[in-house]
């Protein structure tokens, strides 16, 4: 699990909001690809999944006061895990941080 300061601070709903119109062009500029993105959003907690390479939930974000948590479902071996989640952290860094 990942940490990252909610300097904002950023509520679930904003989070969410921010990921649906921001993060797919994010994510596809960096890797020069078209995925697709799902998000859910549930209480406190965001899930996030890409379903042409992922089966399943593929990170959650629970948002608290102060921070936001990364949680990781993908298995080992899973189609570039490490690298999306790299820019998911590193894209919360530029909008919550």
């Amino acid at each position: 699990m990942k940490s990252i300061n909610n300097v904002q601070p950023l509520t679930a709903t904003e989070l969410t909001d921010v990921l649906k119109t921001e993060f797919p062009a994010f994510i596809n500029e960096r890797l020069g690809s078209n995925l697709a993105v799902e998000f859910a959003h549930v209480s406190d907690f965001v899930n996030i999944s890409f379903p042409e390479v992922i089966d399943g939930n593929a990170f959650t974000i629970t948002v608290g006061e102060s921070d936001l948590a990364i949680t990781d479902h993908t298995t080992e071996g899973t189609y570039n895990a490490e690298l999306l989640e790299e820019h998911l952290v590193a894209f919360l860094e530029m909008k919550a941080g």
